[in-house]
């Protein structure tokens, strides 16, 4: 990066764009998630099952988020891997009302956790318990426990009980994460 460059981007002229990793088991939000942040015009009104993934794109504070919604269902999770050396913050989207698999959900952030693309790197994760408006969806704080949140101590992650159809708890959770990204780039300078 030149000189030019690193000026303007202290001066804040220069706008900054982010990859995100959306990612979680298939039907917990993820593209509901992302929907949110859209533009009006740009919103979607039936969401329908990601098949690979899509790159989405929307702005927070300022800085521009590339945001690929990678597929949650079983034969697609592959592919999350050929995405984790480009990206800057990983959303992983959790269905808290899924009992049954929240042991599948600790094993998916166990693999992205230990792979080489991200365990060197101090890349933010954000966690959205969504589904909180299902009746004996589980909590923030039981999610964290369930998926072994506090063992992660080399990332800074943060967690927010969300419903994505209403938007509730994703404007913090995604405020959190771009003062996140803002620190990693001002750091990289």
């Amino acid at each position: 990066m030149g000189l030019w460059d690193k000026l303007a981007n202290l001066l804040g002229f220069k706008k900054k764009e982010v990859n995100i990793l959306v990612v979680g088991l298939n039907n917990s939000g993820k593209s509901t998630v992302i929907n949110h942040f859209k533009n009006e015009e740009e919103k979607l009104t039936e969401i329908v099952p990601t098949v690979g993934f899509n790159v989405e794109k929307f702005r927070n504070q300022n800085v521009g988020f590339i945001a690929f919604d990678m597929s949650g269902q079983g034969r697609y999770r592959d592919l999350w891997e050929h995405y984790y050396k480009e990206c800057q913050g990983v959303i992983f989207v959790v269905d808290s009302s899924d009992r049954l698999r929240l042991v599948v959900v600790r094993e998916e952030l166990d693999l992205l956790l230990q792979h080489p693309d991200i365990c060197g790197r101090r890349i933010p994760i954000l966690f959205f318990a969504n589904k909180m408006d299902i009746r004996d969806a589980l909590s923030s704080v039981k999610i964290a426990a369930g998926l072994g949140l506090e063992r992660i101590m080399d990332k800074p992650w943060h967690i927010c009980a969300s419903n994505a159809i209403t938007g509730e708890g994703l404007q913090e959770g995604v405020e959190w994460l771009t003062q996140q990204v803002r620190d990693v780039v001002t750091n990289k300078m």
